[in-house]
């Protein structure tokens, strides 16, 4: 039996047909929304979480429910809308900084901001550590894929039209930017780079990824995959750049502060986003 073509996300840019469309592009556009969107999430998780002093057990169980309350809207709209898109991205992101952060740091002072002894309701943290943590995540991503691959459901992902298949996308969404906020925490707070250095690490991984987009042998969905991943702890160093005291080698701006600039600015991309969907619309009309 011939086996069903498998296309990723990095060729729907060059395929004009489609059944529904219901996610963006991937294109330079869709990246640079991508790092906004997770760097926001990580000064958003960060401001519930450690400046309003809810704690990581309650923020992760209050933005998990935004995420399926996004989820929801999304999974009902019958075709591509940026907004309702890009903010399942944004309650993924905002989800995982603090589902990340519970599993992988407590109470201890390393972790709490300076005469800070406890956070919110609930358990401080699971303080399985930042390896244990990534290993984890790691193993859900691959079962899920595993599902995904088992299914028999198309990787092209414009083409997504059942629950079922929306459910396992969504579902990698999440646990890959989980797993992006614990590499990027680890870079920053553990490895000894920095926030700037981890930025350059994962920037340098990036470039990789793109140069391999050249080899034939290498496939893209994994590609992919991998810079979506990738792109978590570029936004989640950024994010610590900007609200980090500068003691830490962070600029200082603050939770709140930080988190309404990038809110403003993703907010921007997203309209622009829906004008040229709108654009595109009339013009197949034509």
């Amino acid at each position: 039996m011939q086996q069903p073509e498998v296309i990723t996300d990095l060729d729907v840019a060059s395929t004009t047909k489609s059944v529904m469309k219901k996610l963006p592009e991937v294109t330079l556009a869709f990246w640079i929304m991508k790092i906004a969107a997770t760097t926001l999430g990580e000064t958003a998780g960060d401001l519930f979480s450690q400046t309003l002093k809810l704690g990581y057990f309650l923020t992760t169980v209050v933005l998990f429910l935004v995420f399926v309350v996004t989820l929801v809207v999304q999974l009902r709209s019958s075709h591509y809308n940026p907004f309702f898109y890009w903010t399942v991205i944004l309650s993924t992101s905002m989800a995982g900084t603090t589902m990340s952060d519970f599993m992988n740091r407590d109470a201890s002072a390393k972790y709490l901001s300076k005469g800070t002894t406890s956070l919110g309701w609930g358990p401080q943290g699971l303080g399985l550590g930042y390896p244990a943590g990534a290993a984890i995540l790691i193993s859900l991503l691959l079962v899920i894929f595993a599902v995904w691959r088992l299914s028999g459901m198309t990787f092209q992902i414009r083409d997504i039209v059942t629950f079922r298949g929306e459910a396992l996308f969504w579902s990698a969404i999440l646990v890959s930017n989980t797993l992006g906020t614990s590499m990027g925490d680890f870079l920053s707070d553990s490895s000894g780079l920095g926030y700037a250095g981890g930025a350059l690490v994962v920037s340098g991984a990036l470039a990789v990824l793109v140069a391999l987009m050249k080899v034939p042998v290498v496939p893209n969905v994994l590609l992919f995959w991998i810079a979506f991943v990738l792109t978590r702890p570029l936004g989640a160093t950024a994010g610590d750049f900007l609200t980090k005291p500068t003691a830490k080698g962070g600029l200082d701006l603050g939770t709140i502060g930080s988190s309404a600039v990038l809110l403003v600015v993703l907010l921007g991309l997203m309209a622009y986003a829906q004008v040229q969907e709108r654009r595109a619309g009339t013009t197949e009309r034509v």
